[in-house]
């Protein structure tokens, strides 16, 4: 039996699909580096595919941004810059800004009651000091109010900025003091989504990004000194 022209077509493209869910998580994870060298011959080799699925992957993840391809020279990872960093936190906060502002107007009390649970996470991740664990609780914050705010669109663009801030491998809460800062900040959101207050929502969630920007250049500034001393 002779496949049919949408059924290869199926296939082809959940295999570059399957190639560059796998190329992001290495990317993410520190095994494709920063400005690292995209060796499509052994990457064909070690995945057992040809070059077209590959190719088609690259592509996916150019258009994402994680990926550069330069005539004659191949693929590479982006590095993102400071001035990147500078130009998509404006973006980013305006964004989730907005998310929050609906999910004000939009949350039910069982909303409100899930939010309250991840917030008891993250204070107590806070008291004790556990970084790692109150990233997990941050990014599920963030996450639940952009969901509430029932805006593809939003969830869309934020998550495509999102993969690119992954890139920089930002650690901005061991910043002095920024620990019990970003939990201020959380809580001033999460007061506001209790108060039903869409602008208010709107402002300290904006708030809430542009600090976690300042937090990032004191932590770089405090490296550069320490590089020099």
């Amino acid at each position: 039996m002779v496949s049919s022209p949408v059924a290869l077509r199926s296939v082809t493209e959940s295999l570059h699909s399957e190639v560059a869910a796998q190329l992001r998580q290495r990317i993410f994870s520190g095994e494709l580096a920063p400005g690292a060298f995209v060796d499509e011959v052994a990457l064909c080799e070690e995945l057992e595919i040809s070059r077209t699925p590959l190719r088609e992957a690259l592509k996916v993840l150019a258009a994402e941004g994680l990926i550069r391809q330069e005539p004659r020279r191949g693929s590479f990872v982006n590095e993102v810059t400071e001035q990147d960093l500078d130009e998509i936190f404006p973006v980013i906060a305006l964004l989730e800004g907005r998310c929050a502002h609906e999910a004000a107007l939009k949350s039910t009390d069982a909303d409100l009651v899930a939010l309250a649970t991840l917030h008891e996470r993250l204070q107590k991740a806070a008291k004790a000091q556990r970084i790692n664990d109150y990233y997990e609780a941050n990014f599920a914050i963030h996450e639940a109010i952009i969901l509430l705010a029932n805006n593809k669109w939003l969830a869309q663009v934020i998550g495509d900025l999102r993969k690119i801030l992954k890139l920089a491998r930002l650690q901005q809460l061991h910043a002095p003091g920024r620990l019990q800062q970003s939990l201020s900040e959380h809580m001033a959101v999460f007061a506001a989504l209790q108060a039903r207050d869409a602008q208010g929502a709107e402002a300290a969630m904006r708030t809430h990004l542009t600090r976690q920007r300042e937090a990032l250049r004191e932590l770089a500034r405090n490296q550069k000194s320490r590089l020099v001393v």
